[in-house]
């Protein structure tokens, strides 16, 4: 897998945690390239190298909005996925072994799908929590923004994608409510080949 964070980035994290949860006996090679921008110029190489390694398909993984998020330019799927294209063909990585994740908006957006999970995260022994679960996350406006808010109401202290994310995963009992969202079924759907 190809992410566009750092090597204890939360994409990372919950992807990989994600990964096990859907194929127990995966094996899995990650690379990170910090940021978007890095991700669509270097996976092309990120990727062949781990094709050479052995990998049998490679998934990259990005957030449609970036944690940045420019305001003034609106991010293009298409054109992150033909930019992606070209730096795959220009370092001979066959498109038929690479499989692209783009997650819309971010994400927050698989994580806000299962209230349960926020709510373990959230709830203490004197102070149970319960969250409702969102419907189609993926049309949600800065879903890491709405975790921010949680957090801050039910605990006083900010969400942190470091911090939190891999624990909301973790905490999901099943995956039957993040499969609503269409870039986790995806998701899903290349982890199981």
């Amino acid at each position: 897998m190809i992410f566009e964070c750092g090597p204890a980035g939360a994409d990372k994290k919950v992807c990989e945690y994600l990964a096990r949860e859907l194929q127990p006996e995966l094996e899995i090679m990650s690379v990170t390239l910090d940021n978007k921008p890095k991700l669509i110029s270097d996976c092309g190489k990120a990727a062949a190298q781990l094709l050479q390694n052995g990998c049998d398909r490679v998934l990259i993984i990005w957030d449609l909005y970036p944690a940045w998020r420019e305001k003034k330019q609106k991010p293009c799927r298409r054109d992150d996925r033909l930019a992606i294209h070209k730096s795959l063909e220009h370092s001979g990585v066959p498109l038929a072994k690479t499989h692209l994740i783009c997650i819309t908006e971010e994400l927050e957006a698989w994580l806000i799908a299962d209230g349960r999970a926020i709510s373990a995260v959230l709830s203490t022994s004197t102070h149970p929590v319960s969250i409702p679960d969102k419907k189609k996350t993926e049309t949600v406006k800065n879903p890491k923004k709405y975790l921010m808010k949680l957090f801050k109401e039910q605990t006083g202290k900010p969400y942190s994608d470091l911090q939190h994310a891999e624990k909301i995963a973790r905490q999901m009992p099943d995956l039957h409510k993040i499969n609503r969202c269409p870039s986790f079924a995806r998701f899903a759907a290349k982890i199981h080949g």
